[in-house]
């Protein structure tokens, strides 16, 4: 590992959920897309090397918030995902090197990681052409594992701290993941995009754990798609199928930012509500939401990876940082400017104040702030 790029700190992933909850880092292309760095619909990472101070700016202030790792910004930064963005748009003449993607993003998260003790994970994203013609492995298992075989040898190069696979439909695909990633030796995190019914070809949660941890996985979770009430849910039936099988993991959890319950049965997750993608502030988590996501997380399910996917702003992270600030033994960078409910007590200066109660923000129901509140009648394609 080079010197210029290892972690300034001395305990590793593994090492970390041992001794207590880590917090991972949140949204990077809806986000970025918000801010006019990414463009809608592609959800590619050009903006590594088109904007470099955006995506850096944006991984410091989740290590402000608390994050103790900063991802790699390499979602679809493959060959395969890339030339079917450029091929869709007619950019094919103007695509970006995948080479230079990857390895500018673990320079720009590993600048930032050891400002504050995080660690870096190298980010592995699913293959579009494991689906080629809507056909599953329709590529097949040597070109996919060859997808993911040059990202990591990238991430093993700059010396990222661990792997962190996502964004799965497939546990087959998150196998074949899994098994290159194993490969080299570091610690493997994997995570699937499904609900409580299970992955696309109906494999149930449980199985989905069973089959990932027997492929080499050390934390196996779910990440985006869907809501932290779904993802809570899911988990658990991941978790009593590890439990049967006689198998111990770390539970991982990064769910959407965004409320979401009434999609828990549809296999394409929040892609399909009318107001993806440019309308979803309306259903944004609140912090409290969040804080309530991060203890039942632990206390119920015992996820000890916890963090946030699409949606998750810096300031949601902050809030599970706050929330688990006893179990993790330390503060967090923004500290000096957060401390919680504890801040409206001076700023409202009545100490006994109603909204410097967490029990008044717990119990709030957030309005929608328009004169008609449009009920959803369907979901659309």
């Amino acid at each position: 590992m080079s010197s210029s790029l290892s972690s300034s700190s001395t305990k590793g992933l593994l090492e970390r959920l041992a001794d207590g909850p880590v917090v991972g880092d949140g949204s990077m292309l809806i986000t970025l897309e918000k801010r006019g760095y990414v463009m809608a619909g592609s959800w590619t990472p050009e903006a590594t090397l088109q904007y470099p101070d955006a995506v850096k700016q944006l991984h410091r202030e989740f290590l402000r918030a608390g994050a103790d790792v900063i991802q790699t910004f390499t979602y679809c930064a493959t060959e395969d995902n890339l030339k079917m963005k450029n091929e869709h748009e007619k950019n094919s003449n103007d695509m970006k090197s995948v080479s230079e993607i990857n390895h500018r993003a673990c320079d720009l998260a590993r600048e930032v990681a050891n400002e504050g003790g995080a660690l870096v994970a190298g980010s592995v994203s699913n293959v579009n052409a494991y689906r080629k013609d809507g056909a599953c492995h329709g590529a097949g298992k040597e070109f996919v594992q060859n997808e993911f075989k040059k990202q990591c040898d990238i991430f093993v190069k700059k010396g990222v701290d661990f792997l962190l696979g996502e964004f799965f439909a497939f546990v087959e695909e998150a196998e074949w993941a899994v098994e290159v990633m194993a490969e080299t030796g570091l610690p493997v995190a994997c995570t699937m995009r499904i609900s409580v019914i299970g992955d696309q070809v109906g494999v149930a949660p449980g199985d989905v754990a069973v089959r990932m941890a027997k492929a080499g996985a050390d934390v196996i979770g779910v990440n985006c798609c869907y809501d932290p009430d779904t993802a809570l849910k899911t988990l658990a039936m991941m978790k009593e199928g590890l439990e049967k099988a006689g198998l111990q993991r770390y539970l991982m959890a990064q769910p959407l930012g965004y409320h979401a319950q009434e999609i828990t049965d549809d296999p394409r997750g929040y892609s399909v509500l009318p107001e993806f993608p440019f309308a979803m502030e309306s259903r944004a988590l609140t912090r409290t939401d969040v804080r309530e996501f991060a203890r039942r997380a632990y206390d119920e399910v015992g996820v000890r990876y916890i963090g946030g996917c699409c949606g998750f702003e810096p300031y949601h992270i902050r809030a599970i940082a706050e929330e688990l600030t006893e179990e993790r033994g330390r503060s967090f960078p923004g500290r000096d400017k957060s401390d919680g409910y504890s801040s409206l007590k001076r700023a409202f200066r009545v100490r006994q104040h109603k909204r410097a109660n967490p029990e008044y923000w717990k119990n709030l129901v957030p309005a929608a702030g328009r004169e008609k509140v449009r009920k959803l009648a369907e979901i659309v394609d």
